[in-house]
């Protein structure tokens, strides 16, 4: 890299610091705000909702650039390229950011004079003159329509290349093909693609090799599966790209704390596709409060019957095994501490409703949810109505007693950067069809790829979808190592979020085209949709895990001493 490109970049890492300092001044203004006794309090945090979910945002923003950066600088193949499109990336987020903090900065205690200053003077203001321009983003978008293609290097080594390669190829020839059919009548899932995800391997890449999956025993390493999710949902997110999800969620949760049996048995089964899974977390009246879960699970002689609804329970109809909290402790007032996990077996179904009559006593039924995207996998509303478990469907045996809410929340941080990489492949495949109708379509005699706007819009969506991908793979190395459950909220926050502006913008360049059912970006716009929604929601992300843990860790770090932070807080601007 060049001496030019790396100030370029330092410039753009020197911004960030500078919005990092006004970041962490409204973090803590909030600590202090929402305290009682020096415990956050949940009633003073939900008084201050709209500026945490400004912040929340404000970090994912700053996070997405700063990885950027990071795989800019490291590129060798088209590092001019990367570059740029890392600088232009950056400049949209500065502003974007600096923004959000003007816009709430007397709920977050930051000055608003000095937030007026810093687009006036360095670094801001000279690093939004240099890479912050129109004509930036546009020569961007002009390289993207001239080459016609919206592949970049991975930044990842040969081997995760050649497994993109080989879903890409199984994308293109079964489920593409299958596509439109699948979203338009709201069928099953064709069993050619279950079985063909399953001999590539599709099941099994969060499950260690010892059980009989793809992932190293150690170290850990997810980002295979992030590979092959973003390929499987490029072709259909409800029908190839959520596949893996339920099993990731369940093999988690397992490895986290089932017992060595239930590992012997499910993982491998798993891992094969021989059993696919189903996870019944929602209620009707809960939603993502887990710890307000309310079936019940009664202990009997030789197991537990099951009393209660589920909602949204995705592909419980065909699934084999559906993953269940449950509440095993009658003192409601225990929350989180009195839930449970079971793996309940059932046969598979296929259609929109099922009953399940179970022979050691009681029933299992399912209708599905219709829904305006997201088809072929059916969501289910389910009814449990003194269904027997055996014991061994208690996960982690005794010991799994009151650990229900812990091994979903493991299986769930998973889950999150999963659908970042969902996120990935429907913006993937919203962009590659932008590009191609903005070469072929012609308005006033001139193809409209050669005008200034959609060039910057088709820039701006090749950044996001750069900046998602790269980021869930820097989640996911974090969560390999144990660390990183706040920033896979953070990514997943990113991504979706991402994923719908992208694909109302394809819809968009599409023009009323874009709005007919026969054209893809249809259906990448209505499936993009539910991404902000399932696996957490984009208000319960923003409010209840981010920014109450950046809070509560910009509580911590005031009592560390930091001159930037401290000369703010005195008035030493």
């Amino acid at each position: 890299m060049t001496g030019i490109r790396q100030r370029q970049l330092a410039q753009a890492d020197a911004c960030l610091a500078v919005l990092r300092i006004e970041l962490e001044v409204a973090l803590r203004h909030l600590h202090r705000l929402c305290s009682e006794d020096g415990r956050l309090s949940a009633p003073l945090l939900d008084a201050s909702q709209s500026v945490s979910y400004a912040l929340a945002f404000a970090k994912a923003e700053i996070e997405a650039s700063q990885v950027m950066l990071k795989y800019a600088a490291g590129v060798v193949a088209d590092s001019t390229l990367v570059t740029d499109m890392a600088l232009v990336f950056c400049a949209g987020n500065i502003r974007t950011v600096w923004h959000r903090l003007l816009a709430h900065s007397t709920e977050a205690g930051l000055c608003q004079s000095k937030l007026l200053g810093l687009m006036g003077s360095d670094p801001l203001a000279g690093f939004l003159a240099e890479h912050g321009e129109v004509s930036r983003s546009a020569a961007l978008g002009a390289q993207l329509v001239e080459r016609n293609s919206v592949h970049l290097p991975s930044g990842l080594d040969t081997e995760k290349d050649m497994i993109r390669e080989s879903f890409a190829r199984f994308t293109e020839q079964v489920v593409m093909p299958q596509a439109e059919h699948i979203h338009r009548f709201d069928t099953d899932i064709p069993e050619d693609i279950i079985k063909g995800a399953a001999e590539l391997g599709c099941f099994g890449t969060s499950i260690p090799e010892r059980f009989g999956g793809l992932m190293p025993d150690e170290p850990h390493d997810s980002i295979s599966m992030l590979v092959v999710t973003e390929e499987l949902s490029r072709g259909s997110l409800g029908a190839a790209g959520s596949l893996i999800t339920r099993p990731e969620i369940a093999a988690r949760a397992l490895l986290a704390g089932g017992t060595e049996a239930q590992k012997q048995l499910w993982l491998p089964r798993l891992a094969s596709g021989e059993k696919l899974a189903a996870i019944a977390l929602t209620e009707p009246d809960f939603g993502s409060n887990v710890a307000g879960l309310s079936l019940k699970a009664r202990q009997i002689e030789n197991g537990w019957v099951l009393n209660g609804a589920k909602t949204w329970c995705t592909f419980a109809g065909r699934a084999d095994v559906v993953v269940v909290i449950a509440r095993t402790d009658p003192d409601s007032g225990k929350g989180h501490r009195g839930l449970s996990m079971f793996m309940v077996e059932k046969p598979p179904f296929t259609g929109h409703e099922f009953n399940y009559r179970n022979s050691a006593g009681g029933s299992l039924s399912g209708k599905a949810i219709p829904t305006i995207g997201y088809r072929g996998m059916h969501s289910y509303d389910l009814s449990f109505d003194n269904l027997v478990v055996p014991d061994t469907a208690l996960v982690g045996g005794e010991a799994g007693l009151g650990k229900g809410f812990h091994l979903a929340m493991a299986g769930l941080s998973g889950g999150r950067i999963q659908t970042s990489a969902r996120a990935c492949g429907v913006m993937k495949a919203a962009l590659e069809r932008a590009v191609s109708y903005s070469i072929d379509r012609k308005v006033f005699d001139a193809s409209i790829g050669s005008y200034q706007l959609t060039q910057v819009k088709l820039a701006r969506m090749w950044a996001a979808l750069t900046a998602s991908r790269q980021f869930s793979y820097a989640v996911a190395r974090m969560l390999d190592s144990g660390a990183g459950k706040m920033e896979a909220s953070l990514v997943k926050l990113f991504s979706c979020h991402a994923a719908e502006w992208v694909t109302r913008e394809a819809m968009q360049i599409h023009g009323g085209l874009g709005y007919a059912e026969e054209t893809d970006v249809s259906r990448y716009f209505v499936d993009a949709r539910v991404l902000s929604i399932f696996e957490g929601t984009e208000e319960t992300l923003a409010l209840k895990v981010i920014a109450r843990e950046l809070i509560a860790s910009a509580g911590r770090n005031s009592m560390k001493e930091n001159s930037q932070i401290e000369n703010y807080l005195t008035g030493n601007h």
